[in-house]
Order: C-alpha cells, then sequence, then structure tokens
C-alpha cells in the first residue's frame, strides 16, 4: 500500500487528514479575521491557526452553502495550501500566479496585497479558468488578470516577474484520498513529474534577475518534488532559500539511487495529520 510505502520514506506515522474539520481562510478583502471569528463561532467549535486569518472549524453543517461563504467572506482552502503565498513575501507587486484554477491561493494573495498592484493568474482550460474567475468574483478581487495559456509556453509571452507562484498541477497524494492513494503510481507519478519540470523551465525563463520562484505540490511523491528541485538547481542555475517554518519536515536527500544536490534540504515538507493534509513547498531564486 502507498501509506506503507510513504511511512518507510519518510520514518513518519502517516495520519489522513480529518473529514470532520473545516479549513477556513479569511478573506480579509471583505471581512476582518476578528468578525468572521464572532460568525464562525454561532456555526461551529472553532480553532485558530498560527496563519493570520486562519481558523480550524469543526460543524455538522456545510459550510460551502452559508451566507459567508457565498458572500465571500472566507474561502475553504486547506490550512497546508495556505503556506505558499507566505513564503513570496508579497507587497503590491506585479506577481505570476502560473497554474492558478480554482483560485484559492490566487484570492489570498490579493488579500495580502490589498487588492493593490497586479497578479497575472493563469490555466490551461476554460472550464478550469471558469472555477477561477467565479471565486474572484465571489471574493471581491479587482487586481488580477486572468489568462489561457499552457504554462509550459507562459514564457514566450516575454513578460519578466520578480515573483512567480507555481502551485504545480500534481498526483494529489498528500491529501490521502483513498481513489487517489489507489490510482497513482510510480508510471503516473514520472508523468507528472516530466510536466512539472517544463513548467519549472518556463517559470524561471518569466523570471528576472533576483526573482523568486515558491513551487508548491500536494503531493507526497519525491519524483514530483524533490525531483524537480534537484533540476531546477542543476539544469536551470536556480537557487534554494531556506524556508523558516518549524513544522515542516526535512525533504528526502536521495531516490531510486540518485543522490540529490544539497540545495534540496532548504526545502520542506508537511506531512499529513488529522488537521493538515501532506504538502511540498520550495522557495527557489535566480
Amino acid at each position: 500500500m502507498l501509506t506503507e510505502k510513504y511511512e518507510k520514506i519518510f520514518g513518519e506515522k502517516i495520519v489522513s487528514p480529518s473529514k470532520n474539520i473545516w479549513h477556513v481562510r479569511t478573506n480579509s478583502i471583505k471581512i476582518s479575521p476578528k468578525d468572521l471569528e464572532r460568525r464562525l463561532e454561532m456555526i461551529g467549535t472553532i480553532e485558530k491557526m498560527e496563519i493570520e486569518g486562519g481558523f480550524w472549524v469543526r460543524s455538522e453543517k456545510n459550510l460551502s452553502k452559508t451566507v459567508e461563504h457565498i458572500l465571500g467572506y472566507f474561502f475553504l482552502q486547506n490550512a497546508s495550501s495556505m503556506l505558499p503565498p507566505l513564503f513570496l513575501d508579497l507587497e503590491q507587486d506585479v506577481v505570476l500566479d502560473l497554474c492558478a484554477s480554482p483560485g484559492s491561493k490566487t484570492t489570498q494573495m490579493a488579500a495580502i496585497m490589498q487588492n493593490k498592484g497586479v497578479i497575472i493568474a493563469n490555466d490551461i482550460t476554460y472550464k478550469r479558468l471558469k472555477a477561477l474567475r467565479g471565486n474572484l468574483q465571489r471574493c471581491g478581487v479587482m487586481n488580477t488578470v486572468v489568462t489561457k495559456m499552457r504554462g509550459e509556453n507562459f514564457w514566450k509571452t516575454g513578460i519578466k516577474f520578480k515573483k512567480i507562484l507555481l502551485d504545480a498541477p500534481c498526483s494529489g497524494t498528500g491529501t490521502m484520498n483513498p481513489r487517489i492513494l489507489k490510482e497513482t503510481s510510480e508510471r503516473s507519478a514520472r508523468m507528472l513529474s516530466n510536466v512539472q519540470k517544463k513548467l519549472i523551465s518556463s517559470a524561471a525563463k518569466c523570471l528576472d534577475d533576483d526573482g523568486v520562484i515558491v513551487y508548491s505540490t500536494c503531493s507526497l511523491e519525491p519524483e514530483e518534488n524533490e525531483e524537480n528541485v534537484d533540476f531546477a538547481v542543476k539544469e536551470l542555475g536556480l537557487k534554494t532559500e531556506k524556508i523558516d517554518f518549524k513544522d515542516g519536515f526535512q525533504p528526502v536527500t536521495e531516490w531510486q539511487k540518485k543522490k540529490f544536490s544539497e540545495e534540496v534540504a532548504n526545502a520542506i515538507r508537511i506531512m499529513p495529520n488529522e488537521k493538515n493534509e501532506g504538502f511540498f513547498i520550495c522557495k527557489l531564486r535566480k
């Protein structure tokens, strides 16, 4: 079983995230965390995350059908998924979100930027853009331009950025979804890894000197994570930067007889537990 494989790789007991906990991120464009907290207290039992504006909510109600969600006061987003935008050190920048749909991190970045600056939110199909646009509208995002293009080819636009978020399409094994765990194989992980390398290459070509890419996946597979960072360092000449996060786990240093660059050690893993999905995050600088 894949769970046993992960425990052997990481030396950690793998626990599936609880289905009874809702992960809520305040949309500060529309409401303050304090005001949202008051509303959530009437819906269920809440616990604050260390992430500002983040809450775990235990409730029998479907939070996606609440008035507060429909009005865009919050986004349902796993706690681990809230981390990558934080490591971009956003101000009122011009930012590229290369694989943006459905918009959880796009809307998060817009809120951090106080709806100022510019976000280019790109994705590949009209179906995905429909979900992205819907969430941008619901959350009152005004600083975002939506584009439709293969991420691998985005570099051909010639636009340069100081900050790029690449939350790459991945196997999603960090969610511990039984269907995903059943369907994921070494072959599928390898195919995704090849796509991810092309996306990293494209992002690197879009990056200004001294610019930063935050690369992330919700996958546990080394092929989709450490191997790709190793590629970015050795083939693209990027450098990694240490991420300061006390609850992060050390990445894998070698896989299938291949030893990775020492730079890979600066990445972090978030291991699945009751309150978090598995995630991988790395900060790359040109």
